[in-house]
């Protein structure tokens, strides 16, 4: 075979995956909704990419840190409190927030308007989390703090010890 006919040959790569306005998977949890863009399944498990919707006055998840993926929040309107450890970050429009494995962190949206933030999950584990919460939620069963723990258990996170 030549050179020519080698480079004229069609080449297999992956499909590329869009995802439209109004499209993806929709997770809500309490006054919480979020829309998984990509939960892992195009990008070989290596990436997962959420946009969530925070009403106004929701408090986050319990302060928690991650053994094995990076969390990215970029905030796309509104402000979000990131605790992290002791210190606080009040995270506006425009804002990237990166929390690497074990970092403890939460956020809320403590204000008067929703807040709306874009997450990657690198690899995309924590994606089945959120699902399995929803999960809990479907099933007619409360989301303790013990039923949100034993699902983050499953994910390689844990709840971090209070700073103080």
């Amino acid at each position: 075979m030549t050179e020519e006919e080698k480079t004229s040959e069609p080449q297999t790569r992956p499909a590329v995956s869009v995802t439209g306005p109004g499209g993806g998977e929709m997770i809500v949890l309490g006054t919480t909704r979020m829309r998984v863009l990509e939960d892992g399944s195009h990008t070989g498990h290596r990436l997962a990419i959420a946009e969530s919707v925070l009403a106004p006055h929701t408090q986050g998840p319990p302060q928690h840190r991650h053994a094995r993926h990076d969390e990215g929040f970029y905030i796309l309107s509104g402000t979000v409190r990131f605790t992290v450890g002791d210190e606080e970050h009040d995270a506006v429009t425009g804002t990237l927030v990166m929390v690497p494995p074990g970092t403890p962190h939460t956020f809320a949206n403590l204000t008067d308007q929703p807040a709306v933030m874009l997450s990657t999950f690198t690899p995309d584990l924590y994606v089945q989390y959120f699902r399995d919460l929803q999960e809990v939620l479907a099933d007619g069963r409360p989301l303790t703090p013990q039923a949100n723990i034993d699902a983050m258990s499953r994910y390689a996170t844990e709840p971090a010890p209070d700073p103080t």
